[in-house]
């Protein structure tokens, strides 16, 4: 390994490399509490659950992991009632959770480097990965689920956080089946000009799931607001496909076939991790694949210039059907860490930034265009809950301080598409963020009426706070202090629900 030390900051000022790394130290412990220490004032009307999911521990015993997102899953719950926040964290219990934490060592290998100690030869055939539930969390048909792209999701109390379970969701899912952790919120029949969050009864959970081979087998399931599912179909693809996200308009599941191979070998003789055996074919194209949502007709592929693409804004389709637009984070390669680097060593400079882009593609002459909508280093965006699958005006996404080039995401962006204005919340030097949440305001009547929340890490307390910024004009809000640090998470997700207090 590495060893930890600060690089040359680039640009200057904008945050220390040793400040970033401390946001990475594990955070075994499981607390519940009020948050007393507030800056500012929470609104009244801000009413309900907040669920954060992201690895909690960065070393198992001591033995670190190789790459934070092989980290075992910790659920961070923030409740609003009457203008107090309760705070929650538990992990979720796995049966590699439970395993290693009685072991105190590494047991699993993990999809993007970890091994277990001992070497190549220890980690030899060894293709047993374990379920880390670290990646999302969403509530829906009145289960709380805890979501990892390549298994089932765990079932959680929504109140107590406490793990129920491997959930078959009413026997949909067979032991071992995937089920994606970055599903979709259809928000159904949303009134023209109405922003505020009425129930239409018609939302869906529209998610997938991948079979990776020579060819892929992507699986699209609905489930109806009970949880009940409404539709489930398979379309095969040729060739590996990588796909961590999505996005959906009322008739299409878009997916990006990023165009990568898989060459499996090093993984199986125990000197790579799975992910570490991707690499990107910058001479091939990238694949839009867009099925149909009622499954009656084949899927429809585009291709356009190569771009590497984890997560999607939103999509929507023209009135007449005919083009469908896409908003997207890319890269221009695929962004790894080869065996025994330190990822908190990481340097930044020679990684790739995201970047937000638009895909406008002409269904009719099969043709895309594409242009970039935000050169600065952005990750993560959110929209208002009704925008899903619609047009849509405003995005929030993590972004750097500086407007160029790769960096931590210390901020929330802003980003007017018809206009182009943007505004930025900055987090400080010493302040590092994420995904940052829009949360609309119940009564409000504008797409931007409501409120974006984002934990962050403070690495002058060493420890995270809440801060709510106004949506409209991104001004703070509120910050609520806790009283530790919460390692830098991947998703989360609000219902209007009060959970756990």
């Amino acid at each position: 390994m590495q060893s930890l030390e600060a690089k040359p900051q680039h640009p200057p000022d904008y945050y220390s490399q040793l400040d970033w790394q401390r946001g990475y130290d594990s955070q075994p412990g499981e607390f519940a509490y009020w948050i007393d220490d507030c800056e500012g004032e929470i609104p009244a009307a801000l009413t309900g659950t907040l669920f954060r999911n992201g690895p909690g521990l960065l070393d198992v015993g001591g033995e670190p992991i190789g790459h934070p997102f092989d980290g075992d899953g910790m659920i961070c719950q923030i409740t609003f009632q009457n203008g107090r926040a309760h705070f929650r964290n538990r992990f979720v219990q796995t049966e590699g959770y439970l395993a290693e934490q009685q072991a105190g060592k590494i047991l699993y290998r993990g999809v993007f480097g970890t091994q277990k100690a001992g070497g190549w030869l220890a980690n030899l055939l060894d293709l047993k990965i374990k379920n880390i539930a670290n990646t999302h969390v969403m509530y829906w048909g009145d289960r709380l689920w805890a979501l990892w792209e390549a298994a089932e999701p765990h079932r959680l109390d929504p109140h107590s956080l406490d793990t129920i379970g491997l959930d078959s969701i009413d026997g949909l899912l067979q032991p071992g089946d995937a089920f994606a952790a970055h599903a979709r919120i259809d928000p159904g029949s949303v009134e023209t000009g109405r922003w505020a969050t009425t129930p239409t009864g018609d939302r869906r959970f529209v998610n997938f799931a991948v079979k990776p081979g020579l060819s892929t087998t992507i699986t699209i399931f609905e489930l109806d607001e009970t949880g009940k599912l409404v539709s489930r179909h398979a379309h095969s693809v040729p060739g590996f496909a990588f796909l961590h996200d999505f996005a959906i308009t009322p008739n299409w599941c878009i997916f990006f076939q990023n165009p990568v191979s898989f060459n499996p070998l090093p993984f199986v003789l125990g000197m790579k991790g799975a992910g570490q055996c991707i690499s990107l074919d910058a001479k091939q194209p990238t694949r839009a694949l867009l099925i149909p949502r009622d499954g009656s007709r084949s899927l429809k592929v585009l291709e356009m210039p190569p771009c590497f693409v984890f997560h999607h804004a939103n999509a929507f389709e023209s009135a007449d059907g005919q083009q469908v637009t896409i908003d997207s984070v890319c890269y221009d390669s695929f962004p790894t860490l080869e065996p025994g680097q330190d990822f908190r060593a990481v340097d930044f400079e020679r990684l790739p930034p995201g970047q937000l882009w638009r895909f406008e593609m002409d269904l009719v002459g099969d043709r895309v265009e594409s242009r970039c909508l935000e050169t600065r280093c952005c990750e993560f965006p959110s929209l208002h809950p009704n925008a899903v699958g619609h047009q849509h005006r405003y995005l929030y996404i993590g972004a750097a301080r500086s407007p160029e080039g790769n960096a931590p995401l210390q901020a929330i962006l802003k980003i007017d598409v018809q206009t182009g204005d943007r505004q930025l919340f900055d987090l400080g030097v010493r302040g590092f963020g994420g995904e940052p949440l829009f949360v609309p305001n119940p009564t409000g009547q504008t797409e931007d009426d409501g409120w974006v929340l984002l934990l962050t890490y403070n690495a002058e307390r060493h420890a995270s706070d809440l801060v709510i910024v106004d949506a409209q004009d991104l001004s703070l809000v509120a910050r609520l202090q806790l009283k530790q640090h919460i390692p830098y998470g991947l998703h989360g997700s609000f219902v209007p629900q009060v959970f756990g207090i």
